[in-house]
């Protein structure tokens, strides 16, 4: 059960509110496809601290079991580099996290588990526009943190081929200005978004997509370079890939109900 936010905006477990207002989405020096640099107006809304885990995935895994009603997998269940398996190498479950693995963040899900197990939260999947605010503030600033370069202590990166880390790895130093965590390296995140682009408007149909669109994932991930890293890029992937996902992408969940008085 959650419980009433803290003065500093944290609810029991961990969920973090986003204050409405504008900020600056975007980018005119980086990729073509974060720009421009435009101004962009959200509502109040409330944010994961941190990326869902292996451990908190498996039980809505077991609670929901490996497919939707359309048929559609949650996760990719036979990739070896999912971190979440039943008895056997298959479907069916009970399902736990791999031994080491609880903490980390969940891996090869697909944008429909992605979205459902955050429904079966009580909440859903962020948009873009809300996603780059909950990461950016509104000061135009490249990282979470600020204009200073990675490390180790504030992002996941430039590691090996599938080696994700604790969500919990960075330190404060790493979180965005509403204390936001990992929210650049260790895995990429979906969003609700369909690609679109900018300037970002949310009212253009981009967040009412059908099954088929192609969606936005943000952030970085543990095997991209520092040079990767900004709290602007943006990536999207067609309808088969949304349907099986990947080693680096994960995600978190936001709602814009009223925690307060949870």
């Amino acid at each position: 059960m959650l419980v009433a936010l803290s003065p500093a905006g944290v609810s029991g477990d961990g969920i973090m509110l986003i204050q409405a207002g504008a900020f600056w989405m975007g980018s005119d020096t980086d990729d073509p496809s974060e720009a421009p640099l435009h101004r962009v107006y959200v509502r109040d809304f409330w944010i994961d601290r941190h990326k869902v885990t292996n451990a908190e995935f498996a039980q809505f895994l077991n609670a929901w079991g490996a497919r939707n009603p359309e048929g559609e997998d949650y996760f990719d269940w036979d990739d070896p580099d999912v971190r979440i398996h039943g008895p056997g190498r298959g479907p069916a479950g009970p399902y736990a996290a791999d031994p080491g693995f609880e903490n980390h963040p969940a891996v090869e899900v697909t944008w429909f588990g992605a979205r459902d197990y955050c429904s079966w939260r009580g909440r859903r999947l962020p948009t873009e526009a809300e996603w780059e605010k909950a990461a950016r503030g509104e000061d135009k600033r490249r990282y979470p943190w600020g204009e200073a370069p990675p490390t180790p202590s504030r992002a996941v990166s430039g590691r090996a081929y599938n080696a994700t880390a604790p969500v919990t790895a960075t330190t404060p130093q790493g979180q965005s200005p509403y204390g936001v965590q990992d929210m650049l390296g260790n895995v990429r995140e979906w969003t609700s978004s369909e690609y679109r682009a900018y300037p970002y408007v949310a009212g253009d149909g981009r967040e009412a997509a059908g099954r088929f669109a192609h969606r936005v994932v943000r952030g970085a991930s543990h095997d991209d370079p520092a040079g990767l890293l900004r709290v602007t890029i943006r990536r999207h992937y067609e309808h088969r890939a949304v349907a099986r996902g990947h080693h680096f992408i994960g995600f978190r969940c936001a709602t814009s109900e009223d925690m307060g008085g949870r």
